[in-house]
């Protein structure tokens, strides 16, 4: 019988080692660096060299996160395809600025501080891409809600290596002036002291200042959409379009909000946003090539 059970525990230790390696490492992005802050990256490391890398940015009106649906399943998701996830929880506002509006005296965390979790994360992976299996200059992002307005800001407002290899805005957030803004993020971002700083709503309102060589941008919404407006899109759109940035835009009659990569949330038809990003991928490096 011990002998069973020795042979036993050699088998599980060498299951654990060879098969069981922990791929979801999650690590403080600004660790080492000058910037004291616990941001936390959880990877979702895909077989194989040479991965696509997507940082991943949960949607939560720049308040709080949904980790979970936009997230570590979306994680998890594009794993499960090849492609190499890096989940993000990125500084928000939190639900006691949502609560207690403090942030008229104190600063909070505010714009530019998910921006910069972005551009660090970015950094971070780039930096250790050999240990992540990724090829650094492929590293995109994607968003939902007001994590897609964070990725669509980093393809507008990143310079140089920090520019995202691609971005795909899910149900986003865009506008900070027009008619259709989602006020809850624009407050959150902005934070209650700055909520008449014009200025600083049109850098954020990103309809506007889509740059002549901004990267690719796989842009999907719903028009029943009851949180997130859905001309928020129309507007990307057509800013897009209009400077003929490669890309492709996915409006959906039915599907809601919130749907991420569930297999049971929003409708079959917006659901199907995930296989038409997998074909879409499978094309970028041959656009961005033939420029």
């Amino acid at each position: 019988m011990s002998k069973r059970i020795n042979i036993t525990i050699v088998i599980l230790f060498i299951t654990v080692v060879v098969f069981g390696q922990d791929k979801n490492t999650v690590v403080n992005i600004w660790s080492g660096t000058t910037c004291h802050k616990t941001v936390e990256m959880t990877s979702y490391i895909a077989p194989g060299e040479n991965n696509i890398a997507v940082v991943v940015c949960p949607g939560g009106s720049y308040f709080w996160h949904d980790m979970e649906t936009e997230g570590h399943a979306v994680g998890r998701w594009l794993q499960s395809n090849g492609i190499s996830a890096f989940v993000l929880r990125y500084r928000t506002a939190y639900v006691p600025a949502f609560l207690f509006h403090f942030r008229y005296v104190f600063r909070g965390n505010r714009y530019p501080d998910p921006q910069n979790d972005l551009r660090q994360a970015f950094r971070y992976i780039k930096g250790h891409h050999e240990e992540f299996h990724v090829d650094s200059a492929r590293v995109g992002a994607m968003g939902f809600s007001a994590g897609g307005h964070l990725v669509m800001s980093a393809a507008e407002l990143f310079t140089g290596s920090d520019r995202p290899y691609f971005v795909a805005p899910i149900y986003p957030v865009v506008t900070m002036t027009e008619d259709c803004v989602h006020k809850r993020s624009r407050r959150a971002l902005l934070g209650e002291s700055r909520l008449h700083n014009n200025a600083l709503k049109d850098l954020l309102s990103l309809e506007r200042h889509v740059p002549s060589d901004c990267c690719p941008v796989f842009l999907v919404n719903c028009k029943d959409d009851p949180v997130v407006d859905y001309r928020n899109s129309v507007l990307l759109d057509s800013a897009l379009t209009a400077k003929r940035i490669p890309h492709i835009y996915l409006q959906y009659e039915r599907g809601g909000h919130g749907f991420g990569a569930s297999d049971k949330k929003g409708t079959a038809e917006c659901r199907g946003w995930k296989e038409a990003f997998l074909k879409w991928i499978s094309t970028i490096s041959r656009t961005i090539h033939s420029k």
